[in-house]
C-alpha cells in the first residue's frame, strides 16, 4: 500500500463522511458512536481501507463491478487522455471510443448489431422497457405493451425497474408502481415448486401459463438474468432456457436479457446467456464493462429491433424517443475499451472458468463439514452457498446469522457478500463474486475465511 494520508487527514475525511455523506443501504445511526468504513486504495484484488487494515475484496468492488482488479493504470491512462481530447458530447452525435468500443463488443455478441449508452444498469433496462412500450404503441396499437420478470430477479434502483423487482423488500416503501408489468415464477431447483422429473422444462412453462393468463397479444417483453444474481446466485435448470427460447418465439415476445451482473466475462464467457444457446434481442449491460474505473452501460439489440423505429408513422416520430445525459461521457467506452483489451490479452475467461471450477469445488468440500450450507451453486467467478437450519426441512437459517458469518469473515480481512434484505425469510445465500484475475492462492484464502466463520458463527 502507498497511503500517503496523514493521521489528521483520515481523522478529517472520516469525520467529513459521517457528517455529510449519505452511503447505500446503510442505517446510519451507528455512525453517531463507531466509525463508518472507509476505502482508501485497491491493488488487484486487496483494498486498503482508513486504518490501514487490508482485505482481499471476494465481492469486486461490493457489487460484483471490479472484474480486472483494482489499480490499473492503463486504464487511467486511457481515459485521462481521452478526456484531455474530448470528454463529452451528446449521445445524439458520435464520439472515437463510442464507435470503437461498439463495434468491439457487437464481434463478441452474434446476432446483435446496435449499442444504446446509457451509464448505469438500471438505465439501460429501463432504455429498454421503453423500447418495448414504444414498438407496441407503433406496431401492435398499444396493445403488446407487457412486460414479464422473474421472482427472485433484480433489475434496478428506479421506479420503473422497480417495478420488475423479483426482491420484494427492495421494492418496499416504494410503491405504487406503473400497470403493466407481471411476475413469473423462479427457477430454483433447491426450492422447487414442482415434484417434477424435467424441473427446468415445467419452470419455463410456467412462463407460458401466465402468457395465456394475460394474454399472449397483451405480453411484449421478458426479462430475465442469465443467471441470477442477488437473488441467490441462481443457476438455470437444464432444459429451462431452450424452453423459454421457444415459448418467447411462439408469442411474438422479445426477449431481454440482463446482464449487468453477468456481463464481460464473470461466468467464464463474455456474457452469461452465451453458456446456454440463447438468442436475446436486447442485452443489457453495466458493473463489469469497464470494471468501475467509469461509468457506463450499454442496451444491445439486434437489427430488427433497430428497424422497428425507423418506418416513419403520420407524427414523424421515427426514433426513439429518449436521451441519456451522461452517455456521451467517452470516459466509459474507453475505459470499456482498454477493460475488453485487459480480458483478452491476460487470458482472464479460461481464468475464470478454471477458478470457479476450483470455488465451487471448496465450498462443496465446505458443505461436507457444514452441515448449515444446503446447496452450492454458480457459474464461473460467481458462486453461491444457500445456509439453512436443517438439510432434510431446508429452513433457511436467520438472516443475523447469515451476516454474523459475514462480519466475522471481514474480521478476517475478507470481505464476502450475501443475499441482504432482499426476499422476506429467504436471505440466507452466502454471494462469492472475485475478480477475474484471482489466484488459487485468493480462492483458497477466501474458503479458508468462510469455514472458519461457520466454525465460530454457527459452531
Amino acid at each position: 500500500m502507498t497511503l500517503d494520508l496523514t493521521q489528521n487527514d483520515i481523522s478529517d475525511v472520516v469525520a467529513a463522511d459521517r457528517a455529510h455523506v449519505w452511503h447505500h443501504l446503510s442505517q446510519h445511526k451507528p455512525y453517531e458512536t463507531t466509525d463508518p468504513r472507509v476505502f482508501v486504495e485497491g491493488k488487484g484484488m486487496r483494498v486498503w481501507d482508513a486504518t490501514g487494515k487490508e482485505y482481499l475484496d471476494a465481492v469486486s468492488g461490493g457489487v460484483w463491478t471490479v472484474n480486472v482488479g483494482y489499480g490499473r493504470e492503463s486504464i487511467a491512462d486511457a481515459v485521462r487522455d481521452q478526456l484531455v481530447r474530448l470528454n463529452y458530447f451528446a449521445g445524439s452525435a458520435g464520439s472515437v471510443p463510442g464507435a470503437r468500443f461498439a463495434e468491439k463488443l457487437i464481434e463478441k455478441m452474434p446476432g446483435l448489431s446496435r449499442v444504446y449508452f446509457a451509464n448505469s444498469g438500471s438505465e439501460a433496462n429501463e432504455k429498454v422497457y421503453k423500447m418495448v412500450r414504444q414498438i407496441s404503441a407503433r406496431h401492435y396499437g398499444g396493445k403488446k405493451n407487457k412486460i414479464l420478470y422473474r421472482d427472485r430477479d433484480y433489475h434496478g434502483t428506479t421506479i420503473g425497474t422497480l417495478a420488475t423487482s423479483g426482491q420484494a423488500q427492495r421494492a418496499e416503501q416504494y410503491g405504487p408502481f406503473p400497470d403493466g408489468f407481471v411476475m413469473v415464477p423462479h427457477c430454483l431447483e433447491y426450492r422447487k415448486q414442482w415434484d417434477v422429473e424435467n424441473y427446468g422444462e415445467r419452470a419455463a412453462d410456467a412462463i407460458e401459463e401466465v402468457i395465456l393468463r394475460e394474454g399472449p397479444d397483451t405480453v411484449g417483453a421478458i426479462v430475465l438474468e442469465p443467471v441470477t444474481a442477488g437473488g441467490g446466485v441462481i443457476t438455470p435448470p437444464e432444459g429451462y432456457w431452450p424452453r423459454v427460447q421457444e415459448i418467447c418465439r411462439k408469442y411474438d415476445i422479445l426477449l431481454h436479457i440482463d446482464e449487468v451482473v453477468c456481463g464481460l466475462g464473470r461466468t467464464g464467457k463474455w456474457f452469461g446467456y452465451q453458456h446456454y444457446g440463447i438468442e436475446p434481442d436486447f442485452v443489457t449491460m453495466a458493473k463489469g464493462v469497464a470494471s468501475g474505473y467509469a461509468a457506463i452501460s450499454c442496451a444491445v439489440t439486434t437489427e430488427r429491433v433497430f428497424e422497428m423505429f425507423k418506418d416513419a408513422p403520420e407524427d414523424g416520430m421515427s426514433y426513439f424517443r429518449d436521451i441519456s445525459t451522461f452517455g456521451g461521457c467517452t470516459a466509459g467506452p474507453v475505459a470499456a475499451l482498454e477493460n475488453m483489451r485487459i480480458i483478452e490479452d491476460e487470458g482472464l475467461l479460461e481464468n475464470t472458468r478454471i477458478m470457479g471450477e476450483r470455488l465451487l469445488g471448496n465450498l462443496n468440500e465446505l458443505m461436507g463439514r457444514h452441515s448449515v450450507i444446503g446447496d452450492v451453486r454458480g457459474k464461473g467467478l460467481f458462486c453461491g452457498a444457500e445456509l439453512v437450519k436443517d438439510r432434510d426441512s431446508k429452513e433457511p437459517l436467520d438472516e443475523k446469522l447469515v451476516q454474523a458469518i459475514v462480519a466475522d469473515c471481514m474480521g478476517q480481512g475478507v470481505i464476502i457478500g450475501a443475499t441482504n434484505r432482499s426476499l422476506h425469510g429467504m436471505n440466507n445465500t452466502l454471494c462469492l463474486s472475485p475478480a477475474l484475475i484471482a489466484t488459487a492462492e485468493d480462492i483458497d484464502r477466501i474458503t479458508a475465511a468462510i469455514d472458519t466463520a461457520l466454525t465460530r458463527v454457527i459452531g
